[in-house]
């Protein structure tokens, strides 16, 4: 069991009860039916729909007495409901008259009680809706308190925000959302986290995907998550049908939805994870958390939770687009390396480029891209220079691959061995070779770049470097050899995205010839092919045995540069990410791995070539990552050696 608050989260849920127009009894059975499975699920923070305690359609019965007291009366009821039920906030919906007026409220109630209440502030008054007939808007509020029983609570027309241990939350109240400038955008400012809004949204045609839409815009544009619960059939039908929508956006993603047109209690519930929130607020510099003049804050307390996961999924693959979306964006992503190298050979008015072809993943992509770019720009193919330099790691596979590429593709292709000059080098610097260590290794890659280099300056060209955004994370290049190129395509591209954006490529954009040998190479194991091949001529030095899993090391560097995770909410999200693929005691190993390499291989960053940032995450000293290559990683690793890491 984990409490989930310690890693940042805060559980929330969205509920649309059963309805009985006008009979409150019924409604609070109902709505205390739902808070009970709230608890017993673990929720913090539950939203009902507006005036659920009445039901929205009761029209002039608004105006009988009789039924404000009832409402208030079941009001006060379920706060004695909650007063053992220290670890979850409540938010309903009833009519609320004070001084004169009736009010379209909300109330925020725990075990501490009433909490606070809000009026409803924008009030639709055309086709189907006639709320201006029975309510005044919030904005008539000139108090600050409300008394019920000689007890006086805190009221808002929507500039309250409830502060509570682990995350804050605003409410605003159905068409506050559909204004040109809804509440919850300045609740945002003064640092609510959480938007709950409870709404009695009809059916239309159509409707449902406009509300989505907005939903999940306000929460990106508020960097929020965003509570939705909506009334259920159970209201009057006798104009306009309601279904019952709930939803939990958070930053512009739909974690949860509910089944719509039930006649039964729905409840969805997801962990809205506001530590990934505020730290994009904190990147934006414009979340200041300023406050109007009269804006109000409300201390609540709800205990934190012992739960045995999350409730909502987490992609262990977050650079891979998703299936829905998959064409538009690796389309975009090719187009992001294309123009980036096609505009530097403008720029320099460049025609050639030298581009080392190994066979081998990332080379590949790189020489995709240049032959998209070439094509963009009407420069010939011949005019890239591929150029394969076996070594004394090159298996025929990869050579083989190499080769028929670079023909399939129509460019100019040389073979350049590098044995000779690495042995001759091996002698003159006295370095024994049958000593495979790493000057053996970067011996090799350093020959290559500088033949690399030295045919691009014969021939007035470019050098296209082919690593990726990965390697450099972890520092798995050789400084100053595959490290340095004078345009770096795969600088923003990670290993996982560089695989599947390949396959895309292969799949979508090749002749069936390019297409066999695109689909061979993406299943040739990772390989510098620095190490000599095995007895019987394969791969022997495989990278993900060196340094772990790339799949699980870009969910590492995007959780730290995304979000600036600290390595224990790392290390327990990854565990979600990857349950079933790779146990606890692995993803530890490879994170410590991770920190320990990250660290220690900055310098390579700080001097690494311009390349086309392509995602939200970058390593390039010029863009987004600043940091002292003399950094130290104590802080960092120690928080994973800490025996409550467990």
């Amino acid at each position: 069991m984990t409490k989930i608050n310690n890693f940042g989260f805060l559980r929330v849920a969205a509920a649309s009860p059963k309805v009985k127009v006008a009979d409150c009894d019924f409604n609070l059975q109902e709505i205390k039916s739902i808070i009970q499975s709230a608890v017993e699920q673990q929720v913090q923070l539950l939203c009902f729909p507006e005036l659920c305690l009445t039901g929205y359609t009761c029209g002039d019965l608004f105006f009988q007495t009789a039924l404000q007291k009832k409402a208030v009366e079941s009001l006060l009821n379920l706060t004695d409901f909650l007063k053992d039920k220290p670890s979850i906030i409540v938010v309903v919906g009833l009519p609320l008259a004070h001084r004169n007026a009736l009010y379209n409220a909300a109330a925020a109630i725990s075990a501490e009680g009433i909490l606070g209440f809000v009026a409803k502030k924008y009030l639709p008054n055309s086709n189907e809706f006639y709320e201006k007939r029975w309510f005044q808007s919030g904005t008539s509020i000139q108090s600050v308190s409300i008394e019920i029983n000689g007890d006086l609570y805190p009221v808002s027309s929507g500039n309250m925000v409830f502060e509570t241990p682990f995350a804050n939350f605003g409410v605003e109240i159905c068409e506050d959302l559909w204004m040109p400038v809804p509440p919850s955008s300045q609740l945002a400012m003064q640092g609510a986290d959480i938007i709950c809004n409870l709404s009695a949204s009809n059916e239309l045609v159509g409707k449902n995907e406009y509300r989505k839409s907005l939903i999940a815009q306000q929460s990106a544009r508020c960097i929020a998550g965003y509570v939705y619960a909506s009334s259920g059939c159970g209201e009057s039908s006798t104009d306009s049908v309601f279904s019952g929508a709930c939803y939990i956006s958070e930053n512009g993603v739909m974690l949860e939805e509910s089944k719509r047109f039930s006649f039964e209690n729905e409840l969805i519930i997801s962990d809205i994870d506001i530590s990934a929130l505020r730290h994009d607020r904190i990147l934006s510099d414009n979340f200041n958390n300023s406050v109007d003049a009269d804006s109000a804050e409300v201390y609540c307390h709800i205990d934190s939770v012992l739960t045995s996961g999350l409730k909502r999924k987490y992609n262990p693959h977050p650079f891979i687009p998703s299936e829905k979306n998959r064409d538009e964006s690796m389309n975009e992503v090719f187009n992001i390396q294309t123009h980036g190298l096609a505009k530097r050979l403008q720029h320099t008015g460049i025609q050639k480029v030298t581009i080392g072809v190994s066979g081998g993943l990332d080379s590949t992509l790189a020489l995709l891209v240049t032959i998209k770019a070439f094509d963009l720009l009407n420069i010939p193919r011949e005019n890239i220079i591929g150029i394969t330099m076996p070594g004394f790691g090159t298996t025929g596979r990869t050579y083989t691959n190499a080769v028929n590429l670079m023909k399939s593709a129509g460019i100019t292709v040389k073979e350049i061995s590098i044995v000779e000059a690495v042995t001759q080098h091996l002698k003159d610097i006295e370095h024994d070779i049958n000593t495979h260590d790493v000057t053996y290794e970067n011996a090799q890659a350093r020959e290559r770049t500088q033949i690399l280099m030295d045919y691009a300056n014969k021939i007035n060209g470019l050098v296209v470097g082919t690593g990726n955004l990965s390697e450099l994370a972890l520092g798995w290049a050789t400084y100053n050899g595959d490290h340095m190129s004078m345009y770096a395509v795969n600088s923003g591209i990670p290993k996982t995205l560089v695989k599947s954006l390949t396959r895309w490529i292969a799949d979508t954009q090749t002749d069936e010839v390019t297409k066999t040998i695109l689909h061979d190479i993406l299943d040739t194991p990772f390989s510098p092919e620095l190490l000599p091949a095995d007895n019987e001529g394969k791969i022997a030095q495989k990278t993900e045995n060196f340094v772990g899993p790339y799949e699980l090391h870009d969910f590492f560097l995007h959780r730290m540069l995304r979000y600036g995770d600290e390595p224990k909410r790392i290390y327990f999200i990854a565990q979600q990410a990857f349950k079933g693929m790779y146990p606890a005691s692995e993803i530890l190993k490879w994170l410590q791995v991770f920190y320990k390499r990250f660290f220690s291989q900055q310098f390579k960053r700080s001097c690494m070539p311009d390349g086309p940032k392509v995602g939200s995450v970058s390593l390039s000293p010029r863009g987004d990552w600043k940091m002292p290559s003399d950094a130290e990683a104590k802080i960092w690793l120690a928080a994973l050696n800490d025996k409550s890491i467990s």
